[in-house]
């Protein structure tokens, strides 16, 4: 089959589409024929040579799929040939095929396109498992999303509003911002030209209940100026590359939480309970129209390059999607 590999560290040209061997069908797997595959900062990492596949997984990029089961392996009655799925990786999401846990899998929301559906697991797991299995975000809270226009920040955006949360948002541009009013953000802020953490204090005196930042150091210690009393700042990445600097002191009078997590390193058993409860809880809100991917763009595997560069300039709103 065919895969974009990495053939050296480097920058987007270091992506290569070039042939591999066929991965094996073990137990409880089963195999994938790609319609799709999602584009993740993390793919990004992979191949600057600084996030490396986990031991087991192929060597190539890629941590969400859409597609068709080609194949299943022993012990696997939830999905038969012909059935279209989504699936959560590890790695190896570039490529004609994969092979994957079936219960990192799920069926294809109804209503939604194949080919889209690949924008769907790595997002909706990562917002899922931060604010509300860990930060348990609920009606009424305050949700201060940096980077609403991304593939996380654009999921989040909907899935707070969902549960009732009032949602506050960063963007880098005035279009940006009013996409991300259109999924139900309410309060929009231009990093480039405010402050956000005295926006926030401006809108909500008592802060922002749950902060998800996918920026890191340089955010650092505007978010504990905009985090509230008792408050969650999750940390899913560093796009900015600094170290957090802040003074403690100001985090414990807020007596506040600083949480920083990853998806990919967790345990299989934590993410299939993860993939379990985006299936039963939130399934059914992508059926009825309440929640809906956000494709920016789909290209051909032969512009893998294209893709990381468009998304290294920030230049996508929502997922960038590569198709075989």
């Amino acid at each position: 089959m065919r895969a974009i590999v990495v053939e050296r560290p480097g920058g987007p040209e270091a992506l290569a589409l070039r042939e591999v061997e066929d991965l094996p069908l073990g137990p409880g797997e089963i195999r994938i024929r790609v319609a799709a595959a999602g584009v993740n900062r993390a793919d990004v990492a992979q191949r600057e040579g600084e996030y490396p596949s986990p031991p087991g997984a192929p060597e190539w990029p890629g941590l969400e799929v859409s597609g068709t089961v080609s194949e299943v392996g022993a012990g696997v009655d939830r999905f038969g040939a012909g059935d279209e799925v989504c699936a959560l990786l590890a790695g190896g999401g570039y490529a004609e095929e994969v092979v994957v846990d079936a219960q990192m899998a799920l069926p294809v929301p109804e209503g939604v396109g194949l080919v889209e559906a690949a924008a769907l697991p790595e997002v909706v797991a990562t917002v899922w498992s931060n604010l509300f299995r860990s930060a348990e975000v609920g009606a009424g809270d305050v949700v201060l999303v940096h980077g609403g226009a991304s593939g996380v920040g654009s999921m989040a955006i909907q899935m707070a509003r969902l549960a009732g949360a009032r949602v506050a948002t960063t963007a880098g541009s005035a279009e940006k911002l009013a996409f991300c009013a259109g999924l139900g953000a309410e309060t929009l802020i231009n990093y480039r030209e405010e402050d956000f953490a005295e926006r926030i204090a401006e809108t909500y005196p008592g802060g922002a209940d749950v902060i998800l930042d996918i920026v890191g150091g340089a955010n650092a210690s505007a978010n504990i100026r905009a985090l509230a009393t008792d408050g969650i700042l999750v940390v899913i990445a560093n796009q900015s590359g600094e170290r957090m600097s802040f003074n403690p002191f100001a985090l414990m009078m807020k007596r506040g939480r600083l949480w920083g997590t990853t998806l990919r390193a967790r345990p299989v058993a934590e993410k299939r309970a993860i993939v379990a409860d985006m299936g039963r809880r939130l399934w059914p809100a992508f059926a009825s129209g309440a929640l809906r991917p956000v494709v920016d763009s789909v290209l051909p595997f032969s512009r893998a390059a294209d893709a990381h560069r468009r998304m290294e300039a920030s230049e996508h709103v929502g997922k960038i999607l590569l198709t075989p």
